[in-house]
């Protein structure tokens, strides 16, 4: 229960009061948050503490980390920190949190000028746990010049022989940031905006630059920097807030004052300048690789209050926040690139910018004409202003957005945190952007008395602004192979260099590092970090209500929630009456539907009726598997496939929600040819993009295409066959669209019949009785076909392919490593402790080998209990044999570790697992995943019996499962997505199919 009056609560335990300065105690009435906010007397440490009835508590401790060079510092001291601790000295606290706590959120944030370090848990003891490690870690951390070595970068060698290269965990990270075009250009318009000050460098580290960084330079950031009063504590959730500051005051009472970290980490303005400018660079690319270019502005040199910048987010929202903004349409129809970039209004540091811009421009002489195109734009509007329904529809659209507050299941109180600081970093109040009420109020009025605001924003801001940057990347095919070059010459100068005496000492060290990554931690060290016991756990699962009904022979599948009177509604239709060769349609089929207009309102109109009226309409799609009640994978498997028309509204609105989700369903106008290519463009550049900077996903599904029909079908919608289908769509379009609009009419005439129509409905039981009307006119407006629609067996379609696995050829610097198999074979029973191992392979022999030892930024594996496919895969992976054998010596570990599992490992193994399924969701998750259940037939009892399982999981099932991995080891099937060097390099020894799709 939260206390009426918190400060009557700490006011009972004077002694802690004692400690700290109470600065202020307010109220957030926007969202019933009782908010004080105290000086730690002795350190100057800032705290901030939430009182909300909010069983999801959330604790984040973050400091002003300012970067003087692009070594990467704060980013690889993020990393270090948690890499072992003065109470806790095991190599990584961080990973056994990891492995055994109930936590909902556990991640560390580096932004430009601050570090982050939030943790959130709905379980008090374990809540606790995790502040007392993060606080250690952050305050009193084991650094060491090999910590530097592991997690941002040292030379290796381990032969006299072999030549030296650079290793570590954030040089790899930011080796697969730095391929990504789009993220290399939008770190170049950032540093480009801001040549004065610290926003001007990488905090992240350029790869070429962080080799530069010494342990001298890393040991004194943190010295400099990490200290409490220059700390800002946050605490948010239902518990007591004197034990918070019990708690705190325990690490903080440590300390001396140090003033100069406050004062050093002050970020200085940016002085806006007076005359535009222009940068260009060159981007590495395949050979369709095509110019990216944005123009960019810096907003302000001094402070914007909270009204100021409501307007500016509004302005940005009528120009750019939908496909039928102004700014945005202008972009997207001039036919001068193929997807707009729509960054838009930032202001998550300390000045605020605005970007916007295009890539998939084949010449980039055009880039004039989209700079001039955007000047023209921001011109008309700063003397036409914007119609009186586009500026409702924005403003409806934002405060619906901010009453409900929907984080989904990212934890609301870091909402809460992140949004604090983006003015209390900066020494300014920190609730001001929790408020919305008398800003958005105090705006109405101005708009109301005819007050030209979004016009005068235009001009001052952006028109009459000459900070002004235009930033062009250019591809270059040769990039790539020049930045591998110039990295090897480097390393080669430096060897040249080096005394036979220096390299032993290199291969003595390299040595030494990897002994030290695989050393494991003594038991009684382990012990150390705090955990919960199986006594801690709930035995029995949690459900969500549900009632199924019919009306007008339509399935209703209802959940009574506390929804804060939004009404949540889910629309699904069949995609099983889908032929196979019309699935890659589907995506953009979906997105018609919402952005092509009706026959009744085009497409502008469309827009903002659904911004005026609703919080919002869209669609996705839900492909899975039946599940069996016993467990075991069937002959045939059922495939459960919906694309589902998701929207939300008041209840009083609910009229008008059904009535576009109705128009929008069978009153689409799907002949828009112009518009569905651009569409097709912005999709074929986006994945473009995505295989770049995600290529795991795709590796992923690539495997699972093998084997599994649901995710043979997601690969059809959104994989590596999809890329193909869309580069084709897109010529198809151009030579032959009274085909494509033929099929795109075939669909919708398969999918809209009430017959293969579900209705989901979210709200408290008084939303559903008054929406009950609605929800009939809206059924009965469904076409009722007479034919029986044909329902697909997609599993015709699965066939194995040909070869070992296939190797997908992209610009990059690191690579993405999977391989996989089906380890279950038909008629056999999975269980919940399989899921457990799965896990623990996760967060143990996965991240020492492959991240800690090989220097990836990430390794994940993923076992389907329906189909029975398990997969590994890599992220931003220096390696790619070596981590192919990690993958295989699984097997052995397990075997390994399930004879030495002491009893701790095991129990922590469970409740992490525990914690994985107890995730907290927002109303509207919770009504979609009971549907999901509901469809797939997983029961509560069934959830229930994967519980126990879980929870009776011993060491036995640990060494049964590694016999099944096995079946990977043996025969499973590779894919990576990587470079051409990569792949050449392994293609004959591992019988790859390479194919190059960038």
């Amino acid at each position: 229960m939260v206390a009426t009056n918190p400060i009557e609560t700490i006011a009972a335990s004077a002694p802690i009061l004692a400690k700290y300065e109470l600065v202020k105690h307010d109220k957030i009435d926007e969202y019933g948050a009782k908010v004080s906010l105290f000086k730690h007397k002795k350190t100057g440490a800032e705290v901030m503490s939430v009182s909300v009835p909010d069983e999801n508590k959330v604790f984040g401790i973050t400091f002003r980390t300012p970067p003087a060079d692009s070594t990467g510092v704060p980013h690889i001291l993020e990393h270090s920190v948690l890499c072992g601790s003065r109470k806790y000295p095991v190599k990584e606290p961080f990973v056994e949190l990891l492995k055994g706590s109930m936590n909902t959120f556990l991640n560390a944030f580096t932004y430009p000028d601050r570090t982050c370090y939030p943790v959130a848990s709905q379980n008090l003891k374990d809540f606790y746990n995790l502040i007392n490690v993060y606080l250690d870690a952050v305050l009193h951390p084991a650094l060491t010049p090999w910590t530097l070595k592991q997690e941002g970068w040292h030379y290796e060698i381990e032969d006299k022989s072999e030549p030296l290269t650079y290793k570590g965990v954030v040089f790899n990270e930011m080796k697969g940031v730095y391929s990504s075009p789009d993220a290399v250009h939008g770190r170049a318009a950032q540093q480009a905006l801001f040549p004065d000050n610290t926003y001007g460098v990488d905090s992240g580290g350029d790869p070429t630059v962080i080799p530069q960084l010494t342990w001298e330079n890393f040991s004194g950031f943190h010295r400099k920097f990490y200290h409490p009063s220059n700390a800002r504590v946050y605490f948010y959730g239902d518990d007591d807030v004197s034990a918070r500051l019990e708690l705190l005051d325990q690490y903080l009472g440590e300390f001396d004052p140090l003033p100069s970290a406050r004062q050093e980490s002050v970020v200085q303005w940016q002085k806006k300048r007076t005359t535009p400018w222009s940068f260009e660079q060159k981007v590495a690319g395949g050979a369709d690789a095509k110019t990216i270019f944005t123009v960019n502005w810096l907003i302000n040199d001094q402070k914007l209050d909270g009204q100021e910048e409501l307007a500016l987010d509004v302005m940005d929202d009528l120009l750019m926040g939908t496909t039928v903004a102004p700014l945005y349409k202008a972009l997207r129809e001039s036919g001068l690139g193929e997807s707009v970039i729509s960054d838009g209004l930032e202001t998550v540091l300390q000045q605020a910018t605005y970007s916007v811009g295009l890539k998939g421009i084949s010449d980039s002489a055009k880039c004039d004409q989209i700079e001039k195109l955007i000047t023209e734009t921001l011109v008309k509007h700063s003397k036409e202003g914007f119609d009186k329904s586009a500026i409702e529809a924005s403003l409806n659209s934002l405060e619906f957005r901010l009453r409900e507050f929907n984080t989904g299941g990212f934890p609301r109180g870091l909402s809460f945190m992140l949004s604090s600081l983006s003015s209390w970093l900066y020494d300014r109040d920190p609730l001001e952007p929790l408020r919305f009420e008398e800003p958005l109020a105090r705006l109405r009025s101005r708009l109301a008395a005819g007050e030209p605001v979004f016009e005068n924003l235009i001009k001052k801001y952006l028109l009459e602004n000459g900070h002004k940057v235009s930033v062009k990347s250019i591809p270059d095919t040769n990039l790539e192979l020049e930045i591998t070059k110039k990295e090897q010459a480097e390393l080669e100068s430096v060897r040249s260099k080096l005394t036979e005496d220096d390299i032993s000492k290199l291969i003595e060290e390299t040595q030494t590092l990897k002994k030290r990554q695989q050393a494991e931690d003594p038991p009684e060290k382990l012990a150390l970090i705090p955990s919960l016991t199986m006594s801690d756990l709930d035995k029995q699962g949690r459900t969500i209500p549900i009632s199924v009904g019919s009306e007008k022979g339509t399935k209703v599948v209802r959940h009574d929630l506390l929804t804060n009177g939004i009404l949540y509604t889910d629309i699904g239709f069949d995609l099983r009456v889908i032929p196979f060769d019309l699935l890659p349609l589907v995506p953009l089929f979906s997105r018609c539907l919402t952005e092509m207009g009706t026959s009744k309102m085009d497409d502008v109109a469309l827009s903002r009726y659904i911004q005026t009226h609703t919080g919002g309409v869209y669609t996705s799609t839900s492909i899975s598997q039946k599940h069996s009640p016993s467990g075991g994978l069937v002959p045939e498997p059922e495939i459960v496939s919906n694309l589902f028309l998701r929207g939300k509204s008041t209840y009083s609105k609910s009229g008008e929600l059904f009535s576009v989700m109705r128009d929008v369903l069978v009153d689409t106008k799907l002949d828009n040819k112009a518009k569905f290519l651009q569409m097709a463009l912005e999709t074929k550049a986006r994945m473009e993009s995505s295989v770049q900077g995600s290529g795991h996903s795709f590796a992923s599904g690539r495997i699972g295409s093998r084997y599994s029909v649901t995710e043979l079908v997601q690969e059809q919608m959104g994989g590596i066959e999809y890329l193909h289908f869309v580069r084709k769509l897109v010529k198809d379009i151009e030579s032959d669209w009274s085909s494509v609009l033929a099929k795109l009419e075939r669909i919708r005439t398969l999918l809209t019949n009430r017959k293969n129509m579900i209705i989901n409905l979210s709200a408290e039981d008084k939303g559903m009785q008054s929406t009950q009307a609605s929800l009939e006119d809206y059924i009965q407006s469904i076409p009722l076909r007479t034919d029986e629609a044909k329902i697909h067996n997609w599993a015709d379609e699965l066939r194995k392919f040909e070869g070992a696995g296939e190797g997908f050829v992209v610009p990059t610097q690191v690579n993405y490593v999977g391989k996989g198999a089906l380890i279950y074979k038909v008629g056999e029973e999975t269980s919940g402790s399989d899921a457990v191992v799965s896990r623990f392979l996760r967060t143990s022999w996965l991240w020492d080998k492959v991240r800690v030892v090989g220097g990836a930024y990430g390794a994940m594996n993923s076992f389907s209990a329906q189909s029975g496919v398990f997969k590994y895969v890599s992220y931003r992976d220096p390696n790619l044999k070596q981590t192919l054998d990690t993958y295989d010596a699984t097997p052995q570990f397990l075997r390994e570790a399930a004879h030495e599992m002491s009893p701790s490992t095991l129990s922590n193994s469970i409740i992490g697992m525990i914690g994985d399924m107890d995730a907290p969701l927002s109303p509207d998750q919770k009504g979609f995943t009971s549907l999901e259940r509901h469809l797939t037939g997983l029961s509560d009892e069934m959830r229930q019996m994967r519980r126990e399982q879980v929870l009776s999981t011993t060491a036995k099932n640990f060494r049964d499962f590694g016999e099944r991995l096995e079946a990977v080891s043996r025969e499973g099937t590779i894919a990576v997505v990587g470079s051409d060097a990569a792949l050449s390099s392994v293609k004959d020894a591992l019988s790859l199919k390479i194919q190059q799709i960038m």
